[in-house]
C-alpha cells in the first residue's frame, strides 16, 4: 500500500545545506506544501501560514527553531535539485490516490506569470491536470529554443495514466506523442 505521508516521499530528497541547519528540510517542505495547498504563492505567504498554523504543525513536525523565515524558504528551495524535488512530489501526489480509469487528463502548455526579467525570458511549462482529482500530476519546463512537442513526451514518461482519457491541443498532436499515450 502506498503511503500518503509527505515524509515517506521526501525522505530521500538530498539536503544541499550544511550540517548545522536550524530547520529540518522535511519541516520546510511540509510547511511549503501545506501553505501552497491553502493558496500561498509567495515566500512571505508561506511564512505567515506557518506562523498562523504553528500549533497544528507542531503536532507532526519537529520545528526545533520555530517557523522558518520567508528568506529561509526562498534560499532552501533555490538550492534544491528541481528534478529530485519533482520526483518526490510526483511520488507523493500519485500516492494520494491513483488516477482513476477514464480520468480526463488535460496536457497543456502555459507561460508562468511574472517569470520573465531584465535578462531572462519567461518560463514556459507543460502540465498534466487530472480533472476529476483536481490536481496537477506533473510538469515539465520547456527549454529555451524548444517547444511543447519536446516537453510533452518527457512529461508522459513520468506519469501513470494508463486507461485515462488524454487531451492535448493541436501542437501536441504528434505521432510520437500519440504512441506514448496509447
Amino acid at each position: 500500500m502506498a503511503t500518503k505521508k509527505i515524509l515517506d516521499h521526501f525522505n530521500n530528497l538530498p539536503d544541499p545545506r550544511s550540517d548545522n541547519c536550524r530547520h529540518n528540510l522535511i519541516d520546510i517542505i511540509t510547511i511549503a506544501i501545506s501553505a501552497a495547498i491553502c493558496g500561498a504563492d509567495k515566500w512571505d505567504d508561506i511564512e505567515i501560514f506557518g506562523k498562523a498554523k504553528e500549533n497544528w504543525l507542531r503536532g507532526f513536525l519537529e520545528l526545533p527553531h520555530g517557523i522558518p523565515s520567508h528568506d529561509t524558504f526562498a534560499r532552501v528551495f533555490a538550492m534544491l535539485d528541481p528534478q529530485k524535488l519533482e520526483q518526490c512530489f510526483s511520488s507523493w501526489i500519485q500516492a494520494l490516490g491513483p488516477v482513476k480509469k477514464d480520468e480526463l487528463i488535460n496536457i497543456d502548455g502555459k507561460t508562468v506569470r511574472r517569470s520573465h526579467g531584465k535578462n531572462r525570458s519567461a518560463i514556459h511549462m507543460v502540465s498534466a491536470w487530472a480533472h476529476e482529482a483536481g490536481i496537477i500530476l506533473g510538469q515539465r519546463k520547456i527549454e529555451d529554443k524548444s517547444n511543447e512537442i519536446t516537453a510533452i513526451p518527457e512529461l508522459l514518461d513520468v506519469l501513470q495514466i494508463e486507461g485515462c482519457i488524454v487531451t492535448i491541443d493541436a501542437m501536441g498532436t504528434q505521432k510520437q506523442i500519440a504512441e506514448k499515450i496509447a
